[in-house]
Order: structure tokens, then sequence, then C-alpha cells
């Protein structure tokens, strides 16, 4: 059975801030932004969900004398449902709105893996199935002659509005539906912030509580892989495991490999001979049908043909030692590429840069790692693939190196998973193959 896993930035930490038009909210979550000086805070505008408008509407619209400022122009259904996602860990697929046009547009912007979610928006403290999932709640309270001020400025520059259609708009709708829906907001705020930006220490303390809820999600996720890593003594490897046979040729490949002393061509020579011999063995791991072809020679052969799309991600830097073997026997495959590394400060797991390949449902996908060592980077890493659609069973983990720990921990959570290997040792290694095989 399997062990629960949580990613790092599962429960998003997300902050709604709210105030009127032009009351400095997108400037306030920009400063709280550069204050935590971290990669995985992401800004989400309110404004990506305005509801499509229907013909009649997009004239208003265009005329100024359509209302962008009453709840019911925001589609809160979508909105709930991809700040649900993302606070369960998933990707959300988010929405993009034209103001030229006054329609939602058919590309998608995709949100995945951040730590800190920040909501901005007229109504981010409105609907209370947003207020369920909000951690903090801010309100921006500005004076109404600035906020006119930063409305005229910002609708010429960047919406494609003129002086007077922006003025129609404020005394229409803006202020008047501000009074009524977007003032009353202050009462569900955990912090009135006047003054936005230039308010210091409500940003202090506001960016010193998210430091303080990231501090401790961290331990508990250190925690859950302490935990994982623990067992029996005499509790055998899962049988999704397949070591490459300890033949002599192999044993002379390990010994070439591990000594100081061979020269680093030598070492990438046998070190792609045995990437290839490991790329060969996940295929074995593949589904393959039964055809029947005539040789040149005129024969009728009966065989196996591999039936399935293969897919392979790269872990740099380290899994491009692997690449060339998976050339030779896959040259067709997809390749996408992930980017975790571990917080010098914490040991945690962190995911830098994501590129995977479309369409990925039905794919046989290669993992490339040359080193196990805990097991929380390829854990992060098949997370990151089931997320996109990846079936557990359907992922090969394919490893030089491995430690016997980090092996159970990874088939603790996806017991459905294979890995593929050459050695494994009991004690941890620190990384050395992509440093032998780079020369850096």
């Amino acid at each position: 059975m399997a062990q629960h896993y949580t990613p790092p930035w599962a429960n998003t930490h997300i902050i709604g801030i709210a105030g009127s038009s032009g009351s400095g909210k997108t400037s306030l979550a920009m400063k709280i932004v550069g204050s935590l000086n971290l990669p995985w805070v992401v800004i989400l505008s309110m404004d990506s969900f305005y509801k499509s408008l229907t013909p009649e509407q997009s004239e208003l619209a265009f005329r100024n004398e359509y209302d962008f400022d009453s709840p019911d122009s925001i589609d809160f259904d979508v909105l709930v449902e991809r700040l649900h996602d993302l606070k369960m860990g998933r990707k959300a697929e988010i929405p993009m709105y034209s103001f030229e046009e006054h329609q939602r547009m058919p590309e998608t912007t995709t949100i995945y893996s951040c730590h800190v979610l920040i909501l901005e928006g007229i109504f981010a403290l409105y609907d209370p199935r947003v207020l369920a999932l909000l951690d903090m709640k801010i309100f921006v309270d500005t004076d109404s002659d600035i906020c006119l001020a930063r409305r005229l400025a910002r609708d010429i520059k960047y919406r494609g509005r003129d002086v007077e259609g922006t003025i129609k708009q404020w005394m229409g709708f803006v202020k008047p539906n501000s009074e009524l829906y977007v003032d009353p907001q202050r009462k569900n705020a955990d912090i009135l912030v006047p003054r936005g930006i230039d308010n210091l220490i409500a940003i202090s303390m506001v960016v010193k509580h998210i430091q303080r809820a990231l501090q401790e999600k961290s331990k508990q996720h250190i925690q859950t892989l302490v935990e994982l890593g623990e067992y029996q003594p005499d509790e055998p490897l899962s049988s999704n495991i397949d070591i490459l046979p300890d033949t002599a040729q192999m044993k002379g490949m390990h010994t070439i490999i591990h000594n100081q002393e061979t020269s680093r061509d030598d070492f990438i020579f046998y070190f792609d001979r045995i990437s290839t011999l490991l790329v060969e063995r996940a295929m074995n791991h593949l589904p393959y049908a039964c055809t029947q072809i005539t040789t040149a020679q005129g024969y009728s052969y009966v065989g196996q043909m591999l039936f399935a799309e293969v897919s392979a991600v790269v872990i740099l830097r380290s899994g491009g030692t692997l690449e060339n073997g998976l050339k030779r026997v896959v040259p067709e495959a997809r390749i996408g590429r992930m980017l975790i590394q571990s917080n010098s400060r914490t040991g945690e797991p962190e995911l830098h840069y994501l590129k995977l390949p479309p369409a990925l449902d039905d794919h046989r996908m290669l993992l490339l790692d040359p080193q196990v060592a805990s097991g929380a980077g390829a854990i992060m890493a098949m997370q990151v693939l089931k997320d996109y659609g990846v079936k557990e069973e359907n992922i090969i983990l394919v490893t030089y190196l491995s430690s016997v720990t980090g092996l159970r921990r990874i088939t603790k959570v996806y017991p459905r998973a294979k890995i593929v290997t050459a050695c494994v040792r009991e004690g941890f290694e620190r990384r050395w193959v992509d440093t032998r095989y780079f020369g850096c």
C-alpha cells in the first residue's frame, strides 16, 4: 500500500489583497514578492476571471457602459476551482482576459508548484468560498482621489481607453460599486494597509508571517522524508526494482568508472555503455505487441513491436549523463527537463525548472537520474509527472547508483513505478557521476 507524500508546494499559502480600483493592490503584492525574494511566489490577478461577454454586453463595454465593477462580472466558480487546485498542490490553468477585446482568450496560463500565491483584486475578500481558502486577508485603504488618478494612468496606458471613457466608467460604476461592494470587505480583512507600498511596517508584518509559515511547512516535509526512510533490516526491496545482472563485464566497467585514475574520455566511454544497457533494460518493461513481417529474403518472421509512445525527462544536470544511452536506444523519444536541487540550509528538495513534452497521458516515461541518494529528488520528480497526467505504473526511473534507503523511500510512495539501476549501496554517496562525466 502506497504511503502518502505531500510535495512542498501543497497547501499553498494563499494571500488575498482587496481594495478599491487604483488603491495599489498590485504594487503591494509586488512589494511583498520582492521582500520575500523567493522564486515560488506567484501573483494572480482576479482580472483573469472576468466572464466572457455576449455580443450585446461587448457592445456596451466598447461604449464604456458595461459594469466591470460588480461581483456579477467575475466568474467566481472558476476562480474557486483554480484556487482549490493550487491549494491541493495540483497545476491550474488560469484564463487570460483581453481588455482590448473584452473577451476571455482561448489561451491559458499554467500555475504549478508555487509555495505562496497572492490573489489581488477588488473582490479578493468578497466570496465566502474564496475567504475559506485564504491564509491571510489584506485590505488596501487608499484615498479615492489617488485611486482615480492611478486608474486614469493605468487605463489610458495599458487598456487602450481615453480620459473621457475612463471618467465615465469611474462615475457610473467604479465609485458607486466601491461603496456598495468593495469597502464592506474591510470587515473580512486580517490587516488594513493604509498608504499601500509606503506602509513598510505592514509589509514587514506580512513578510514575516509568510516566512514563518514556509519554515513550518519545510520542517514538516523534511520529517515526512525521514519517516519514509525507516524500515526493518530484513525487509526485502520491492520487486519493481530491476538491478542489472552483476556479470564479470559489469564488474569490470564498474571498476573503471569508480577508479579515480580513469581518464575522463574512458569514463564517458564506459558510462555511456552502461547507460545504454540501463535504457535497454528499462525498455523490457514496456508493452510490446506480436507482429509478423516479411524479411528482405522473403521469409515470414514473427516478432515484437513496441506498443507505446516513449518520452523521457532528464533531471538536470546529472540526468544528462544518461542521454547518450537514451538516444542510442530510443532516438525518437521526446525529452523534457526538470531541475531539482536540495536547499543547502534545510536539505529540502526544490523544483526550480520544468519543461515537459505535451500530451503525456498514455506515454511511458523514462525518468533519468544517475544517482539516487536520499530519494527525495526522485520522489518529487515522480509527483510532478503524476500531476501532469503520467500514470504511476508508466514511470520508469533509470539510475546508475542507488542507496537502499532512497530506493525504499521511492517504492513506499510509488509502489507501482519501476526502477532500473546498475548498483545498489547501503550508504549515501555524494553526487559525483556528473562531475566526472562533464569534467566540472
